[in-house]
């Protein structure tokens, strides 16, 4: 049996069924956005996360700059999604030694810009040689209050912090592009639905920046990141809580921008809005009685995922989002 055979979720299961063991001063384990540990008064929380050439990204249209700055933006919004606050960054470089060296020196320019936005320190990290490029990214951080994705109950409704679908559609856009577009520079290019619709899209793919969680903390039960698209990242809220979820269809928010953009590519972006990934929102649950300024999407139920559609029928969801070996 080979991985995509068993496919990345059963993987993680084998690697926390090995791992389990709890040790002093562990507050959260395997199975989070981000590892909890108790230190003191203050819990320090870590994660990481890698960006491998041919899988995550593809350099025909992106630049090394938007590479770093959004290596960065994946693993700060993990340490968001916990209510935490990021402070310092660990960072791994690895590329074939034919590259050109200017690569290097973007892509830190990018991991510059995002150390800037996020008010963090770079403490560390290795440099390698390797067949192609491979990047990887571990980030510390605090908080006060830990959210994680097992608090959700019964009877609390589910919000997301923003729009969705729109970095899946500026993937899409930027297939049909086919060469890099330097955003960061203000370049622009022309496209179907014009420049005003497609750069907001782009730019949520290529440099998106992880959503501050302070608005959300006080209400929030249980959180987690949408990395890999809302329905697969809400089964994994729903798994971690041992609840269900009832989605309302005509709920899910869509950008204008989307919407627009969806003709051009003859695509439903309720599908992209479902199913694709990196838009890096939020996704939480709240008691019902809190005001929470944020898009109700849902409720949580005992059991089971639910969609009801915009005519009231109710029907089982096809969870669908982004998995590693998945065919």
């Amino acid at each position: 049996m080979n991985l995509s055979e068993i496919g990345e979720l059963p993987l993680l299961d084998i690697v926390k069924k090995k791992f389990s063991r709890k040790i002093a001063g562990l507050v959260v384990g395997i199975g989070d956005d981000a590892a909890v540990i108790r230190t003191g008064k203050t819990h320090t929380l870590l994660t990481t996360d890698m960006m491998v050439e041919g899988v995550h990204f593809d350099l025909r249209w992106t630049t090394p700059f938007q590479l770093g700055f959004k290596l960065v933006s994946a693993n700060v919004s993990d340490i968001y999604a916990m209510g935490g606050r990021p402070r310092f960054l660990l960072l791994n470089f690895a590329a074939p030694g034919h590259s050109d060296v200017a690569l290097f020196h973007n892509f830190f320019e990018g991991i510059g810009k995002a150390v800037e936005r996020y008010d963090l320190s770079l403490v560390g990290g290795d440099i390698s040689a390797s067949q192609k490029v491979v990047l990887s990214a571990t980030v510390a951080g605090d908080a006060k209050k830990i959210v994680t994705r097992s608090g959700a109950r019964v009877g609390d409704l589910i919000y997301v912090s923003g729009f969705l679908g729109d970095a899946a559609g500026g993937l899409r856009l930027m297939e049909k592009i086919k060469k890099p577009v330097k955003i960061e520079k203000n370049e622009m290019v022309e496209a179907g639905p014009g420049w005003e619709v497609i750069s907001p899209l782009m730019r949520r793919h290529l440099m998106p920046e992880a959503i501050e969680p302070a608005p959300y903390i006080r209400q929030a039960t249980s959180m987690i990141d949408i990395s890999d698209g809302l329905l697969i990242d809400l089964s994994r809220l729903c798994r971690e809580s041992e609840i269900g979820a009832k989605l309302y269809e005509e709920r899910i928010p869509i950008s204008y921008e989307l919407r627009e953009a969806a003709k051009f590519l003859k695509i439903d972006p309720r599908e992209l809005a479902l199913g694709g990934g990196e838009d890096y929102e939020l996704l939480f649950t709240a008691p019902e009685n809190k005001k929470v300024k944020a898009f109700c999407i849902g409720v949580v139920t005992r059991s089971g995922m639910k969609v009801v559609n915009e005519k009231g029928n109710t029907s089982s969801i096809a969870i669908r989002g982004y998995q590693h070996f998945a065919d």
